[in-house]
């Protein structure tokens, strides 16, 4: 099965996780950013595409690549600011699916917190009074400093678990 790993990011985040899967995935397979996706890319199996969460969906240079995406399967992965099991990252990942045409299979999701741009901070705490979600205050700059710690080396062997199924399901299929 012809696989490949295209990502997208803003801070480093989506593109470890990307080398993570990657590194699950058979040997050369290719893991590239979707700037640098290949023009037979329709000849892939399997496409793994990882993006990070922009304001709830993928970020505009994923959104152009799903769209093209016409591949039997396409599992997506994510990386986002926030809480990774909350209804947040849950909806940013079907945001980012429904970016897929029509009939592109979904082989699965996975999504980890990751890092903010401390710019993107900065800019929030400018744009946002306090007391605003986005605004500044000490829970909100606790929650920067818990995802500043991520992607870790566990959220890594999530990917690389996460890759391995979707194989596993593909090939039983």
């Amino acid at each position: 099965m012809k696989t490949i790993v295209l990502y997208s990011t803003r801070t480093g985040n989506t593109k470890k996780v990307a080398e993570a899967i990657a590194e699950a995935l058979p040997a050369g397979t290719p893991c590239l950013s979707v700037k640098e996706a290949p023009a037979d890319i329709d000849r892939c199996d399997c496409v793994f595409l990882g993006f990070w969460v922009d304001r709830g969906t993928a970020d505009k240079d994923s959104q152009d690549m799903l769209k093209k995406l016409k591949n039997k399967h396409v599992a997506i992965f994510a990386t986002l600011g926030a809480d990774p099991k909350s209804e947040h990252a849950a909806k940013s990942l079907d945001n980012g699916a429904a970016f897929l045409p029509k009939g592109v299979h979904v082989a699965g999701t996975f999504i980890c917190q990751g890092a903010v741009d401390p710019k993107l901070i900065e800019m929030m705490y400018k744009q946002f009074p306090a007391g605003h979600p986005h605004g500044k205050s000490p829970e909100r700059d606790a929650l920067h400093a818990e995802a500043a710690k991520h992607p870790d080396a566990a959220d890594l062997e999530n990917a690389k678990a996460f890759a391995a199924d979707v194989m596993k399901k593909l090939a039983a299929e």
